[in-house]
């Protein structure tokens, strides 16, 4: 067997044997975990998060999930809490210590320093009988056969079924408090899917230039304009009202059309009832309609005012397409 087919083989088998953990964890759930639900919704501090090994980075990754999702949490290193990190703990917090197998030396020094402080404790782990389990206020079970490392000693499916477990935790928390998109978008603020969330048509249209000519503007006038504002169209207005648009396509299929395009007014070759979107809703809306019609601009309208000029790759440039 080449090299490719052995390691192809070898991960197939790891990602098969990972589901397989993953769906049987559905299987797991009980009351527990409701109860641990309904034990972080009634918490006025924070879910301080503890691991030690690769639980610690899966800790550190629970912490950021929920942070983002409207559950305030930190993340404490059990390590280093036995060390004066202990002080991350305050009153009202809640803490999840993940383990395994719940029986590690770092996890017994830290449980009887965590119940001294009367803080709910929360014990992730693979082993409901460990000391850790034991002495835990609720308890979610993470419990796999057998890790995919083949000296079953690696961290693989075990940190695998923690992330999931804290995954599930984090989205039951979402819907029961009932976090919104918006809610969403004040914790996301950077980045493309921050601005799928935020950013509106209006703050895109104020950085283009605002091509616009007169119905009986001539075909000069017009190819000019679109020239100069370098957005591929030009909306068509009469009276201060939209009334079509008028883009490199039609100036195209114009010059297909007549011989003799001296005479021609924007009238002639503009396209009418143009599509539009207020100026006040989300760029993303605007994506969805350049996309469902195969176009390349979108004219932003306030009410009846023409705004400006939406352009597909204005769309691309912020990242939302």
């Amino acid at each position: 067997m080449s090299d490719t087919k052995v390691s192809l083989s070898i991960a197939k088998k790891t990602i098969e044997m990972e589901g397989a953990a993953i769906l049987n964890l559905a299987t797991l759930l009980d009351s527990e975990f409701s109860d641990t639900v309904d034990c972080i919704l009634n918490c006025h501090g924070r879910v301080v998060v503890t691991g030690v090994g690769k639980s610690a980075i899966i800790a550190s990754k629970i912490v950021a999930t929920l942070n983002s999702t409207g559950t305030p949490a930190i993340f404490m290193h059990a390590a280093d809490a036995i060390h004066g990190d202990l002080g991350t703990i305050q009153e009202n917090d809640v803490v999840i210590c993940i383990s395994n197998s719940g029986n590690t030396a770092e996890i017994k020094l830290l449980v009887p320093l965590i119940k001294r402080g009367n803080n709910k404790l929360i014990a992730m782990t693979g082993n409901l009988e460990s000391y850790l389990a034991l002495e835990a206020d609720h308890r979610l079970n993470t419990y796999v056969e057998k890790e995919a490392c083949p000296n079953n000693l690696a961290p693989t499916t075990s940190t695998t079924a923690q992330m999931v477990v804290g995954d599930a935790l984090a989205i039951s928390l979402l819907k029961i408090k009932g976090f919104t998109s918006k809610d969403f978008a004040k914790y996301h603020p950077g980045g493309a899917l921050g601005k799928r969330l935020y950013l509106k048509v209006e703050e895109i249209v104020l950085n283009n230039q605002r091509p616009e000519v007169d119905i009986s503007a001539g075909v000069k006038e017009v190819i000019v304009e679109i020239s100069q504002k370098m957005l591929g169209a030009t909306a068509v207005t009469e009276n201060g009202n939209l009334v079509g648009i008028i883009t490199d396509g039609d100036i195209r299929r114009m010059l297909n059309k007549y011989d003799n395009i001296s005479g021609l007014i924007a009238k002639d070759i503009m396209t009418s009832n143009p599509k539009t979107i207020s100026s006040k809703v989300l760029a993303v809306e605007a994506t969805k309609i350049i996309q469902k019609n195969g176009i390349s601009q979108l004219l932003a309208v306030d009410g009846n005012k023409y705004v400006g000029v939406v352009h597909l790759h204005n769309l691309i440039k912020e990242g939302i397409l």
